[in-house]
């Protein structure tokens, strides 16, 4: 089931393989290796790792802050 708020039509929790599409990204082993560093936040949910809506959208504008930094 997909929970829907106002501000947010998609799922709240996304599993790797969701994950990895949302952000384009071919190999789950980036997704872990950005979970582990903390550069993407991930919840426990009994043995999985999610990753919450937000924490891709904040992943999205840390990209952005630091293309923007490199010009």
């Amino acid at each position: 089931m997909t929970l829907a708020t106002p501000e947010h039509d998609g799922p709240l929790l996304y599993c790797v393989p969701d994950a990895m599409r949302f952000l384009s990204i071919k190999s789950k082993n980036t997704i872990y290796d950005l979970m582990r560093t903390g550069r993407l936040r991930s919840v426990k949910e009994g043995r999985a790792r999610k990753i919450p809506a937000s924490a891709l959208h904040e992943y999205i504008a840390l990209l952005e802050r630091e293309a923007g930094e490199q010009q």
